[in-house]
C-alpha cells in the first residue's frame, strides 16, 4: 500500500503509467525507471512512496478492483430488487465493463493474477476479490434456491466468469462479453426454478 502522504494528483499518474507499462513490455520488462518515465516523475517517488515494483502493482490493482466494485454497484442499483437473473446478469455486465476490458487493464488483470500465485498480499487481494464476487452471486440466488444450491451455482457462474474472461484476453478476437452473458443465462436456464426463468423473461418483454 502506497505510504500516507502520497500526493493525490500524482496517484492516478503511476497507476496509468503502471498500465501503459506493463501493456507495452509487461512487468517484468517495465523498470521503476521506465514507469517514472511515463508518470513522469522521479523513480524515487515510486520508490519512496511504494517501496518498489510489487507495491505499484498492488496499488494499481486495488485502484482497478474499485473500479469493478464500482461497475457492479452501478448496474445493481439500476435493476429490481425481486429479479433474481435480472440482477446476476448485472453482476455479470459488471464484470465485463468497458474499463475491465481496456487492454491495458487486461494485461494488468493478467499480470496480477501471475504474481499473485507468488506474492501473498496480491494472493490476499486476489482472495478478497474472489470472495466478493460469490457474494454477490450466493446473495441473489438465494433468494431462490437452497443455501448450499445457491453456493454451488454461484462457484458455477463465478468460474464461467474468469473463464471467458481469460480465453477472450488470450484471443486474438478479445473479450465477447454478449457470448459470456448467453453463456451464463444457458447455465442458469437449467439450475434455476422454471419461475425465475419465467419472471426474467418477462422483464425483458418491453409490453410488460
Amino acid at each position: 500500500m502506497p505510504k500516507v502522504g502520497m500526493p493525490e494528483i500524482r496517484r492516478p499518474q503511476l497507476i496509468n503509467a503502471t498500465m501503459e507499462a506493463v501493456n507495452d513490455v509487461g512487468l517484468h520488462r517495465a523498470s521503476v525507471a521506465m514507469i517514472a518515465k511515463y508518470a513522469g516523475v522521479s523513480p524515487a517517488i515510486i520508490n519512496h512512496y511504494f517501496g518498489g515494483k510489487d507495491g505499484l502493482l498492488e496499488a494499481t490493482m486495488r485502484f482497478v478492483l474499485r473500479d469493478l466494485a464500482a461497475a457492479i454497484s452501478e448496474r445493481l442499483a439500476q435493476v429490481k430488487n425481486d429479479n433474481v437473473l435480472t440482477r446476476i446478469i448485472a453482476v455479470v455486465e459488471g464484470n465485463f465493463d468497458p474499463k475491465q476490458l481496456d487492454s491495458k487493464v487486461v494485461k494488468t488483470w493478467l499480470t496480477f493474477w501471475s504474481h499473485s500465485m507468488h506474492k501473498p498480499q496480491l494472493h490476499r487481494l486476489q482472495r478478497v476479490n474472489e470472495q466478493r464476487l460469490l457474494s454477490y452471486l450466493r446473495y441473489e440466488l438465494k433468494q431462490v434456491v437452497s443455501h448450499d444450491e445457491a453456493a454451488f451455482i454461484a462457484q458455477g457462474v463465478a468460474a464461467l466468469i474468469d473463464g471467458i474472461w481469460l480465453r477472450g484476453a488470450l484471443s486474438p478476437n478479445g473479450i465477447d462479453k454478449a457470448l459470456a452473458e448467453r453463456l451464463i443465462l444457458d447455465y442458469l436456464k437449467h439450475r434455476l426454478p422454471d419461475s425465475v426463468w419465467q419472471d426474467y423473461l418477462s422483464s425483458c418483454d418491453p409490453h410488460n
